[in-house]
């Protein structure tokens, strides 16, 4: 059987996640045609390299990257750096002929991406964005509906995505306050998941209008010494989408009272369909064709319990009635980026699509910066 050698670079938060995720593939999938085996992980900070080695079973810890791009034992390259060195390490993974995982977004800006794009088209490797929300059964679901064209023409939609993370003013800085290092703020951190999902629902957008705000100029940093904060806090834009549809995103980490929100609606002439990953088992439908009735008939929104009904090569495990959570989408994401590569198909969200949410979000600062202005995204 084939056995896929990974090297994951990068042991924050997503390095954990996407080695999870590695980990528990043979719970969920167990009649894979092949295998995976965690190889090589490396870590600016060699310490927890070494700990992750010793609590997951790599098979080595380094904290020079490149000992996971030369290592013949190494096919898959798993990227879970901060965004500023994306680029760099997707190219020289191509370059070494391994298949890539990068987490969003995979590069800085859409100079970069076409600059990506065009290098991975020499090569015969696949690539995917790690963008995980379209992963949920019921987000699935919806595209179904959507396609089936059980909502008809769409007509109109709000997408929103919310945490409080940054509410505290007390909050150390980290990399995603800097620019340098994040490129963007909470527009590329969370406002990627959800423009992703209104691209992914809905098809292409028009044109864009956009304004930020960051809600604390300073923070402090290891040592306690205030220092400035370059990157957003909120975006809130407004969508005209290709299919002529218009609609309100916004992206927050100031949302007060939320953890993790997201949140989508989309109207149509003969449906419309509600869903929020903080109730990840269910999806709302309405059946705008059932006609109404005294005391209302069956006319409203039905929920439909998804839960964990993936489709095969899924298993029934730990029971397609069970809650659903966070990290299973992680988990399909990365099963269906895997037998993509054991496939040799083009995997889905592919660098191209990546590339595509790097440009509405460089559209959309555009919009901010001329004062919150209409912007075409071609």
């Amino acid at each position: 059987m084939k056995e896929y050698g990974v090297g994951v670079i990068g042991y924050g938060f997503m390095g954990k996640t996407h080695s999870y995720g590695y980990q528990t593939l043979p719970f969920y999938y167990p009649d894979m045609p092949f295998k995976v085996k965690l190889v090589g992980i490396c870590n600016t900070t060699l310490s927890k390299a070494e700990k992750a080695k010793e609590l997951l079973g790599f098979s080595y810890a380094t904290s020079n990257a490149d000992d996971i791009f030369n290592d013949p034992n190494i096919q898959i390259v798993n990227i879970c750096t901060p965004n500023a060195y994306h680029k760099d390490m997707v190219i020289k993974a191509i370059k070494a002929g391994k298949h890539v995982y990068c987490d969003k977004p995979f590069v800085m800006n859409y100079a970069e991406a076409e600059e990506v794009i065009a290098l991975a088209k020499q090569y015969h490797v696949t690539a995917q964005i790690a963008l995980q929300n379209r992963f949920y059964p019921m987000i699935m679901n919806a595209k179904r509906l959507i396609d089936e064209g059980k909502l008809g023409r769409i007509t109109s939609f709000r997408g929103i995505f919310l945490h409080a993370s940054n509410i505290d003013p007390n909050k150390k800085i980290g990399w995603r306050h800097k620019n340098s290092l994040g490129g963007g703020g909470v527009l590329f951190d969370l406002g990627s998941h959800i423009l992703d999902l209104g691209y992914y629902l809905m098809g292409d957008y028009e044109k864009i209008l956009c304004q930020t705000d960051k809600l604390y100029d300073k923070r402090p940093d290891a040592e306690g010494n205030m220092v400035p904060v370059d990157n957003d806090d909120l975006a809130l834009m407004m969508c005209q989408m290709k299919n002529g549809a218009y609609g309100t995103i916004e992206a927050s980490k100031v949302g007060t009272g939320f953890d993790d929100s997201l949140r989508f609606e989309i109207h149509g002439v003969k449906g419309a369909i509600t869903f929020d990953i903080a109730d990840p088992n269910h999806l709302y439908f309405f059946d705008n064709t059932i006609p109404d009735g005294p005391l209302g008939g069956e006319r409203g929104f039905k929920c439909i319990s998804c839960t964990q009904r993936y489709a095969p090569p899924a298993a029934a495990f730990p029971g397609a009635m069970c809650s659903v959570g966070w990290i299973r989408a992680h988990v399909h994401c990365l099963a269906t980026f895997l037998y993509h590569v054991h496939e040799g198909t083009p995997a889905t969200p592919s660098l191209e699509e990546g590339a595509y949410i790097q440009k509405v979000m460089e559209r959309a600062y555009e919009s901010d910066a001329q004062g919150g202005t209409w912007v075409s995204i071609d």
